[in-house]
């Protein structure tokens, strides 16, 4: 009997051990596998930082000062009126590498003008060694103003130049850009051709293979400005972390019969929209678009919660960002903006003007006052309207791109602290 019973108690024993045995097995197997999953992520992560790190070292060596040549290798029609411009070195050497959603600045000399031209275009292209790529929307006569001319420099890019063409360039720089070693979830939202900024980050985001959560949103008018529509497939395809929502505002009667496969919402994009697919604010968000629409975001982003900090903006073409939307930033100081008495004097032309609180900029103010002050993007960024300042100090109405020296200012984009002589 007692035989009896041992035996089925061993096979309990046994089968409890192996029961208990198992259940460690397999909490093992799952610790081992989180483990490893989280051992590669550090290790892609680790490359992605080896590779940013060896792009940094590139830009040191390889970058340029002044002007470079390059010539137009290829034009591709993206969609209605957009049209990519591949430019490679003419000197055949390697390119350096470029932070994404930065741009480069050409000097163009368009007939007819007795100055070269200078004009700045997002790149629109991830970094390439042996090429850049930048796409230009043709800028056509306004509907609401009839009599007003087209854009002078998008149009010479799209008539005039063609593959072949050798252009001046200077090297890739600006403020606004994805840092692609940082791992926090982004919110990019794009209008119109401000897509090509924001393709450059989700290029290079894709290249890396990296994890990161990125939530697109991309704003046109009608499928006929709907531009890289295939490029953006295949990326949403193949990367599951990254997210797209395409807003048409005047979808036609075309476009209403692929809504949901084209685009997926009719109108514009807003807070509303965006919060519908935000469960927090705890995001980044880069904004590139019209003027009007950055400034909506901006402040309805504010209001929802979003940290300024977290925002950031590049406005596109030669029309700034409205004074209410970028709040002064001091150049060389942290006093007050300057009152409505303040004098401005321009020495070389004898001219002295008054500044009003309500000013937009220093450039503005001498080109009224008949003080010729040569100028470009007119956005900061291309270095074109850089003065001396004789005596006094400026505020930046927003984060400038371009190089200065030490003692002379952007007037496109600065305001007077203060009574100023500028050298001009």
């Amino acid at each position: 009997m007692a035989d009896a019973l041992i035996l089925p108690l061993g096979i309990v024993t046994v089968s409890l051990v192996a029961l208990r045995l198992g259940v460690m097995t397999a909490a093992s197997l799952r610790q081992l596998k989180h483990q490893r999953e989280h051992d590669q992520l550090a290790l892609q992560l680790l490359r992605v930082r080896i590779g940013e790190a060896k792009k940094r070292r590139d830009e040191n060596t390889l970058a340029w000062n002044g002007y470079r040549k390059f010539v137009i290798h290829q034009q591709v029609e993206e969609a209605d009126g957009i049209c990519s411009f591949c430019l490679k070195p003419h000197d055949g050497k390697p390119l350096p590498s470029f932070r994404p959603g930065q741009y480069l600045t050409f000097r163009l000399n368009i007939p007819g003008r007795e100055k070269p031209v200078v004009r700045c275009y997002s790149l629109s292209d991830r970094p390439r060694p042996d090429q850049y790529r930048v796409t230009i929307k043709r800028v056509r006569t306004p509907r609401a103003a009839p009599s007003a001319p087209p854009g002078l420099v998008s149009n010479f890019f799209h008539e005039q130049l063609h593959e072949g063409e050798i252009l001046d360039v200077q090297a890739p720089r600006g403020q606004f850009f994805l840092d692609v070693e940082q791992e926090r979830p982004c919110v990019l939202i794009a209008g119109g051709v401000g897509v090509t900024p924001l393709l450059s980050m989700i290029s290079t985001i894709a290249e890396a293979r990296s994890g990161r959560e990125i939530l697109f949103f991309y704003g046109v008018r009608d499928g006929g400005e709907h531009a890289f529509r295939e490029v953006f497939e295949r990326t949403i395809e193949h990367h599951s972390n990254i997210r797209m929502v395409v807003a048409y505002s005047q979808p036609t009667p075309e476009d209403e019969k692929r809504e949901g496969q084209d685009y997926h919402h009719a109108g514009r994009i807003d807070i509303d929209l965006i919060k519908s697919y935000l469960q927090s604010t705890n995001y980044e968000f880069y904004i590139c678009g019209p003027p009007a629409m950055m400034e909506t975001l901006n402040q309805q982003l504010l209001k929802w919660g979003v940290a300024k900090k977290d925002i950031k903006t590049e406005a596109f073409g030669p029309a700034t960002v409205s004074r209410a939307f970028m709040k002064p930033k001091p150049a060389a100081s942290t006093q007050a903006p300057a009152a409505a008495s303040v004098s401005i004097t321009f020495s070389k032309s004898g001219k002295q003007c008054g500044w009003e609180k309500d000013g937009t900029n220093l450039l503005d103010l001498a080109l009224a006052n008949g003080v010729q002050i040569e100028s470009g993007c007119r956005a900061g960024n291309c270095g074109t309207c850089a003065v001396a300042i004789k005596t006094g100090k400026v505020t930046y109405l927003t984060e400038h791109g371009a190089e200065l020296e030490e003692g002379t200012c952007l007037t496109c984009i600065a305001a007077p602290d203060g009574d100023v002589v500028l050298d001009a």
